[in-house]
């Protein structure tokens, strides 16, 4: 918050489909989500605005929950209400985003919904300060699971998958790996990361995987959901995905599944009096990691 004559960390809890966008991540002369999200923001605050978030996610990819902050002089937020009260400019804050968002949307509404706008102290790092990520990938492997109003949002196959196979190669994945095999490295990164839950399963809207862990790094999810829908239609054993994490390498690394099948389901934090100290143990951990699915 250097340099700010009032800094106020404002956290920001966002939900979007992904499909028009390329990637949370501003790049030049590309629409983003992060780009759409600021330039509202330097529009009402007056100001430059720079996001921190939670997990950046590829062109795409879906979230129900993601989470960034960014820094800001408290004055700039409390101009926006009558009152000059805190509360009430942030709550305008987050009325005002979601009806510029609207505007710059070609469907009815908005793309990108801010579900919460809310004032967090510095110890707050929507990066740093997570314990856990948590995703979805969703498959259509029969045409009675095929819904067109859902197509962007699920991977549709036309080949039978074995749920059950899917759901043993798994558990291949559980706990600390090196996951080189399911991993874009980045130079200076770790791909070292821990699994904590993934479960295969299929109801009456298809097949679901989902995943916890302590972070994910670039196209971790899509390869973990590749290499088992290998496994799933019979081209591959569950062994082969344990060979992919017993010897982590780019030789010959896991398919990627689609993007648009992915959506991020929630970040996790702890009690704000660990915010800090949790973002402190992932620095020393992680070092600069990015992760971008």
């Amino acid at each position: 918050m250097g340099g700010l004559v009032d800094p106020l960390r404002v956290r920001l809890d966002i939900r979007y489909r992904g499909t028009a966008f390329h990637g949370w991540a501003a790049q030049p002369g590309l629409v983003t989500v992060q780009g759409a999200v600021e330039d509202a923001l330097g529009l009402l605050l007056r100001v430059p605005v720079t996001l921190t978030v939670a997990g950046r996610t590829d062109a795409g990819v879906h979230a129900l929950a993601q989470v960034a902050h960014f820094d800001v002089e408290e004055s700039r937020v409390r101009a926006l209400a009558r009152d000059g009260a805190l509360e009430n400019g942030l709550q305008l804050l987050r009325n005002r985003l979601n009806t510029l968002l609207a505007r710059g949307s070609d469907s009815p509404g908005s793309d990108v919904v801010i579900l919460a706008v809310r004032a967090v102290n510095a110890d707050f790092d929507a990066r740093f300060s997570a314990v856990q990520r948590r995703y979805r990938y969703r498959i259509s492997d029969s045409v009675t699971t095929r819904d067109p109003l859902t197509a962007d949002a699920v991977w549709w196959v036309n080949y039978a998958l074995d749920v059950d196979a899917m759901s043993r190669a798994a558990q291949h994945l559980l706990g600390e790996h090196d996951f080189l095999s399911f991993c874009k490295p980045r130079e200076g990164a770790t791909t070292i990361r821990t699994l904590r839950a993934i479960t295969v399963s299929r109801d009456e809207h298809g097949i679901f995987v989902e995943l916890r862990a302590d972070a994910f790094c670039h196209s971790m999810v899509r390869s973990i959901v590749g290499a088992l829908v290998e496994v799933g239609r019979g081209r591959r054993s569950d062994l082969w995905v344990k060979e992919l994490v017993d010897n982590p390498g780019r030789l010959k690394p896991a398919p990627v599944a689609p993007a648009h099948g992915l959506t991020m389901l929630g970040v996790d934090y702890p009690d704000p009096k660990h915010w800090a100290d949790q973002q402190h143990q992932t620095r020393r951990r992680r070092g600069e990691c990015d992760e971008p699915k």
